[in-house]
């Protein structure tokens, strides 16, 4: 089978399409033919070597498929399921060995490749918006980078509950992106300063009840100006650089503020709590209340290309892997 191999920790230039033997399904897992393999910046950090993993590698930590084999003990699938999994390494591939626990089943009326769109992004955005602050109506939310995969979902989830939101987008057609996915207040970060403007549509200095920051180090420190006394900063991710130190003494003179820095995978860490939010989130995709917009979609020869744009912060919506390309 193809698949991608990273030798060490480097560029996209890393990233090669290799002949390999398949995997098979050891005890407790199953053989996914992978659809669609989606393409996220904590691949780009397994790949760099910000994140520590073990080389040579695949990456790809999220994909859908169809079911090719199970493994011993396996009980809960069947060959000919279709399934979703995010958490397990090796997705950028034609085939992938995956623990059947960590596999939830797609809908009939979900298509493959939305469904490995939704785990990583959607599955992002909704914990953030449910879990680590519940957004609720009247809330004013800052959610940063609104025409990206999982920025644009948690403004359609930040909506649904009445808040008002603010985002930041870097060109006019993402601006477009944003509003459409229902953004109260769009900003241009290229024209404008954000924390400015948020200050003068709001009138108060610091308006905001919480920030939902994939950026990072850019955005930092002028979002965590704009929190009321006890607001929240939740920095999910870092797609210019890892945010600095903070000090705790610094939360206290900023208003008795909250830090956190969230993963997913400490939101499904169970099974039961996998398959609730994979449920609630293909549930809302089925009724049409969110949508998941694919950006690009690439082949396996493309990956280092993917990378590329990804990091250039040049994609709107999610970047998909298609190995049948």
């Amino acid at each position: 089978m193809r698949a991608i191999h990273v030798p060490s920790a480097g560029g996209p230039e890393v990233l090669s399409v290799v002949e390999i033997d398949p995997p098979e399904a050891g005890p407790g897992e199953v053989l996914i033919n992978v659809s669609a393999a989606g393409v996220n910046f904590i691949d780009t950090y397994h790949r760099s070597g910000l994140y520590a993993v073990d080389y040579p590698f695949t990456p790809g930590v999220e994909c859908a498929g169809v079911v090719s084999a199970l493994g011993p003990d396996v009980t809960n699938l069947a060959v000919g399921d279709r399934v979703a999994i995010v958490g397990t390494l090796g997705a950028y591939a034609e085939v992938l060995a995956a623990p059947a626990d960590r596999c939830v089943h797609v809908p009939d009326d979900v298509e493959l490749d939305i469904a490995a769109a939704a785990m990583l992004q959607a599955m992002t955005a909704h914990y953030l918006i449910t879990d680590t602050y519940p957004v609720r109506r009247g809330d004013q939310c800052l959610i940063h980078a609104g025409a990206g995969g999982t920025g644009n979902l948690a403004i359609q989830l930040a909506k649904q509950t009445g808040a008002t939101v603010y985002t930041t987008v870097g060109t006019p057609a993402k601006a477009e992106i944003a509003a459409a996915a229902g953004a109260d207040h769009v900003i241009d970060y290229t024209e404008k300063d954000f924390a400015t403007e948020i200050r003068a549509i709001s009138g108060s200095e610091r308006p905001l009840d919480v920030v939902f920051d994939g950026v990072g180090a850019t955005v930092f420190e002028q979002s965590m100006s704009l929190l009321r006394t006890r607001g929240l900063m939740a920095t999910f991710g870092n797609a210019s650089g890892a945010v600095p130190p903070v000090a705790p003494l610094d939360l206290m003179a900023a208003g008795s503020i909250y830090l956190t820095r969230p993963t997913l995978f400490d939101y499904i860490q169970t099974r039961d709590e996998l398959v609730d939010r994979a449920d609630a989130v293909f549930e809302m995709i089925s009724d049409k209340t969110l949508e998941i917009r694919v950006g690009e979609r690439y082949t396996l020869d493309d990956a280092a290309q993917a990378h590329t744009d990804l990091e250039a912060r040049r994609t709107m919506g999610k970047l998909l892997i298609i190995p049948s390309l």
